[in-house]
Formats: C-alpha cells, sequence, structure tokens
C-alpha cells in the first residue's frame, strides 16, 4: 500500500505519521491488490479534520471524519474506510456465490429434465444451500438435541474438515468425517 500524507494548517509529527501507517496497514486483510491511500490531516480553528481516499483497480473509497482529536479523527475514519471494505468484499464474495449457484441450478434443471423422461427413477426435489458453521462434536450435538433434525453438517473446529452427525433410532450418535 502506498501512503501519502499530506498536513495543512499543522505540523507533521512522527508519531502522527507511524500512528496512521500503523491503522492504514490493518486495512491490508480487506485489500487484494495495490492501493494507493491519500491522508489528509487538517486543522480549522478547533476542528480535526482526516480524510483519506483509497484508490485501486476499479475501486474508489472515500472518507472524513472530523473530532476534536486528530487522533479519534483518524481512527474514526479509518474505522468508517474498514466498513466499507468489508462491505464490498461481501458484495463481491456475494455476487460470485451467487453467480456459481446459478449454474449449479442451471446444471441441476439439465438433469431434472434427463429425469423426467424416467419416472421411475426418484428425482431431486428440493435443494438446500448451507452454510457450514465451525463448531466441535459438543456443539454439533447440541445442536442436534435443540433442534428437531435428524443430523447437522458443520466444519470441524480442529482438522477444518466437513463432518456429518446424526441420531440413530436407538438414540446414539454416528460421526461421518469426510476427507477433502
Amino acid at each position: 500500500m502506498q501512503i501519502s500524507l499530506t498536513f495543512r494548517n499543522t505540523e507533521a509529527e512522527d508519531w502522527l505519521k507511524d500512528h496512521v501507517h500503523k491503522r492504514l496497514q490493518k486495512l491490508n486483510r480487506y485489500i487484494d491488490n495495490p492501493v494507493e491511500a491519500h491522508v489528509i490531516l487538517s486543522v480549522e480553528k478547533f476542528r480535526n479534520v482526516a480524510e483519506i481516499n483509497l484508490l485501486s483497480k476499479g475501486m474508489t473509497i472515500n472518507g472524513k471524519e472530523e473530532e476534536k482529536d486528530m487522533i479519534a479523527a483518524v481512527d474514526n475514519v479509518i474505522d468508517k474506510i474498514e466498513r466499507q471494505l468489508k462491505k464490498h468484499k461481501d458484495k463481491i464474495r456475494n455476487h460470485k456465490e451467487n453467480s456459481s449457484f446459478n449454474e449449479i441450478a442451471a446444471m441441476q434443471n439439465e438433469r431434472a429434465a434427463v429425469l423426467e423422461e424416467d419416472e421411475d427413477q426418484p428425482k431431486v426435489v428440493e435443494v438446500r444451500r448451507v452454510v457450514l458453521q465451525p463448531m466441535s462434536v459438543d456443539d454439533a450435538i447440541l445442536e442436534i438435541e435443540d433442534s428437531k433434525n435428524r443430523f447437522v453438517m458443520y466444519r470441524d473446529l480442529s482438522s477444518e474438515r466437513v463432518n456429518v452427525i446424526y441420531r440413530r433410532d436407538d438414540g446414539n450418535y454416528v460421526l461421518i468425517e469426510a476427507n477433502s
């Protein structure tokens, strides 16, 4: 991340530069490609204004905050930029998920058309998308007991594998671990 600092009506102090650099580096986890950050810190009478413009390929994010203290203004504007980056990243992620979901639905419709020719064979009548929650085996058992479901699909906390646990008719549980 390239950071350019501009000070207006105030002196450039090293501790303030370090604080801005440190806080902006935390935004790197939300940004994939190289970014230019233009930070403008200005003092107008008793108001401290912090303005940040992030420029990236296909994305521009701006934020401006005004406080009595410059540190508070910098922290608030970076929090505002962070919220905007999270929202942008979620929007991109959801768009990708929806496009892959539409492709899967189209393939399932094609399969359903083929299956309709053979009425004797069972067919898929419902499709459900599941978001795998990270949990332990004990948490999964509690989830089954709290709900009326007979099984739970989840992502194991320790191994990050997809697991399925279900309740048998005798009240015991069966754990199925998937190797990926």
